[in-house]
């Protein structure tokens, strides 16, 4: 392990030494995120998974970056041109920006306009006037003149020309204006002309102009989209002026001829080298702190999604609404499987309501149906008023569930796996009754990006989102446990240790030799070597198991200290779970080893008070304003129910039961001052929100949560 390494990253993230080498040690034994979070605490000195993920992006950072030195070191090295020096200055280089500019004067080019002049001869020239000693330089340009160079002049403007690249390459004076474009650059944003009608949804940035710094990451992503759509010429920079004279101030040491001469060179310098190299550096400076923003509050708003309230094991019918084409009707028993589908047409243009009520009252009542999930696309709000004025033999609890990425996996391969002989109609209305039963189980199957509760995801780093949003669909699915006799080898490939091969083989073992009994039988499955087995087990749930410790989150290493505890208080494990009486005789510290310490055991006993418990919340029903069915029924000052659906930067949105979203404002979350939404609200809350301003021609609504009674 890289010493350098681990010290850097311990200050980077504020953590110990051994902390970082025990988790770079355990990522290099083949150890997931999940895994090391939960059973490994000891090592890490309980670090959380944010941290530990810390860890490994700054290992990989590091890495990249001696990279990067190694291949600098070597193409100087070929040049002839590395000094001992210099090679000391690039391996003591912190970080990559600092490194780009050691290399900058060494870093091959295409042929410049300094470069010309060298291949003229007029370097000797250009060294006598940068030195700005005594002597007249158009004297001394004219000893130049020759077949080359034509006269004392085109001299003059060569040498120039080869001063102005050493300005640009001088780190000290790069430094000063790299901190004047971080401290005052302006960026600034105007309609390209004849762009203006294409370009309406960035009209709010046809003038614009703001400090840089204080951009938000969302209004800097909005403006760079239209940037690259041609709508909007936009410019990054400080004042003109300032820069220039900040450059004079550090390069002219007095004033004569020749420092007139560097003058020039140095005005050119900033407009066509410099400030071009900064504006470029700046750009993806902030487009990649942008990038992470926005990637941060995706990931939240996914991990939130993921792990919303599940309805469990119920028997559901499943409406994806429609008008024209029908509502189409999927009923499903406990584990999701397919029992029957139909399309009824309850509303206009075909107004079959009596067939259609007579159809769902019949259908629920044969297949004992506990729960409807209606989609939240067109017609969902008629469609749910339809259904409850029915009625039916027992309750049935009516519950609206978000359509988002329905489509998506309905025409997916994933679908196509599960449904062959049926069409995308089918499969679209079985993802929405899932999502009801188990939201995390059915989302998985789903590109995150198509769950619609992000901002600017397609403007973003695409390889640095994926790896992002994939993190948190490995932390939620192994935070809840998988139930391994039911699971999809889709949600299977996100179990610690597994990924697509394994899951698939563990399906394939279950189809052959029925449900797994024990986690032992893991073992068996093709290519489960005892690394992977140490990864997934502990996130791996057997219901029913005759082991009560294999349905929990107890990992199997740990079981000989379970039994061991129940040895102690005289009974057996079963007994021990069932009585907390027993467990609280328990003295942890009479079980601490060398590799089991008081974290570890802390979470065991928790365990045992409710072996394989889910950390989700209950789900609730919920209910919107029915007299509201569009946006030309609301008025100024109404209060509302509504359902917190997505959340960015800058607010939130809610669905109030109609085609539009109403957005809550940062700025009318709260009586006070908020600077991140997601203190306030969370994706899926129930809240009550006032009416601000209705702009029906835009479909935009303003909605407040100030001074409205939760």
């Amino acid at each position: 392990m890289d010493q350098t390494y681990t010290s850097t990253i311990a200050g980077a993230l504020q953590v110990q030494p051994w902390q970082v080498s025990n988790t770079l040690s355990l990522f290099e034994n083949g150890a997931t995120i999940p895994f090391i979070s939960r059973y490994r605490k000891e090592k890490t000195g309980n670090l959380d998974e944010m941290l530990i993920a810390n860890i490994q992006e700054h290992h990989e950072r590091l890495k990249e970056l001696d990279k990067r030195r190694d291949t600098i070191l070597k193409t100087i090295e070929e040049q002839g041109q590395l000094s001992e020096e210099l090679e000391k200055k690039i391996r003591q280089a912190p970080n990559l920006q600092e490194l780009e500019d050691l290399y900058l004067p060494y870093k091959p080019k295409k042929r410049t306009r300094a470069t010309k002049a060298r291949e003229k001869g007029l370097e000797p020239l250009a060294t006598f006037i940068y030195q700005q000693d005594d002597g007249d330089p158009l004297q001394k340009a004219a000893e130049f003149a020759g077949h080359k160079v034509t006269d004392a002049d085109q001299a003059l403007q060569g040498a120039r020309d080869i001063i102005a690249e050493w300005v640009n390459e001088d780190r000290q004076a790069r430094n000063k204006i790299r901190k004047l474009f971080h401290d005052q650059a302006l960026v600034e944003a105007a309609a390209i002309k004849g762009k203006e009608e294409e370009g309406q949804k960035y009209k709010d940035y046809f003038e614009w102009s703001e400090l840089l710094r204080k951009t938000p990451s969302h209004r800097y992503l909005a403006i760079m989209r239209g940037e690259k759509e041609g709508i909007l010429r936009v410019g990054i920079g400080p004042d003109k002026e300032e820069a220039i004279s900040m450059l004079e101030d550090l390069l002219i040491h007095i004033a004569n001829p020749c420092s007139q001469q560097v003058t020039q060179a140095i005005q050119d310098s900033y407009k066509r080298l410099m400030a071009p190299s900064m504006e470029n550096e700046m750009k993806a400076f902030y487009k990649e702190k942008a990038d992470d923003e926005a990637i941060r509050v995706f990931a939240e708003n996914l991990r939130q999604l993921l792990l919303a309230p599940p309805l469990g094991q119920k028997r559901v019918m499943a409406i994806d609404p429609g008008f024209r084409t029908g509502c189409k009707i999927v009923c499903l028993d406990e584990q999701g499987n397919l029992l029957y589908n139909e399309t009824i047409y309850p509303h206009k243009p075909q107004e079959e309501t009596r067939q259609a009520a007579k159809k769902l009252t019949t259908l629920s009542a044969s297949h004992r149906i506990q729960a409807i999930a209606i989609g939240n696309g067109t017609a969902s709000r008629e469609t749910e008023q339809f259904i409850r004025k029915l009625k039916f033999d027992q309750d049935i609890n009516v519950f609206t569930v978000s359509e988002d990425g329905a489509s998506v996996y309905s025409a997916s391969q994933v679908a196509r796996e599960e449904f062959p002989d049926y069409d995308v109609t089918v499969r679209g209305a079985v993802s929405i009754g899932r999502r009801l039963m188990d939201p995390l189980a059915e989302l998985v199957k789903i590109d995150p990006k198509s769950i619609g509760v992000g901002q600017y995801q397609h403007d973003v780093d695409q390889n640095k989102l994926k790896n992002k949003l994939n993190q948190v669909v490995e932390s939620c699915v192994n935070l809840v446990g998988v139930n391994v006799n039911t699971a999809s080898k889709h949600l299977l490939t996100y179990v610690s240790g597994l990924g697509p091969q394994l899951a698939g083989n563990m399906v394939e073992y279950r189809k052959k030799h029925g449900p797994f009994r024990k986690r032992k039988e893991f073992k068996h499955v093709k290519r489960m070597g005892d690394k992977a087995f140490q990864q997934c087990a502990g996130f791996l749930r057997i219901p029913q198991a005759a082991n009560p410790l294999d349905n929990s989150a107890v990992h199997p290493e740990s079981y000989p200290i379970v039994e061991k505890m129940a040895s102690d208080t005289g009974t057996d494990v079963k007994e021990l779970i069932k009585n907390k009486a027993l467990r609280d005789k328990i003295d942890l510290n009479q079980y601490v080893s060398e590799e089991t310490g008081l974290p570890t055991l802390k979470d065991i006993l928790a365990e045992l008070e409710k072996p394989g418990r889910d950390p989700r919340q209950k789900i609730q029903s919920f209910d919107f304003d029915q007299s509201i069915r569009s946006i030309e029924d609301l008025r100024k000052g109404m209060i509302l129910p509504g359902i917190i659906n997505n959340i960015t930067n800058f607010g939130a949105f809610v669905d109030i039961g109609i085609k539009h979203n109403g957005l809550i404002h940062i700025s009318n979350l709260a009586n006070r001052y908020v600077s991140n939404p997601a203190d306030i609200v969370k994706l899926h809350q129930h809240v009550r929100v006032k009416v601000i301003d209705i702009d029906i021609h835009r479909g935009r609504i303003q909605l407040s949560l100030k001074d409205v009674n939760q």
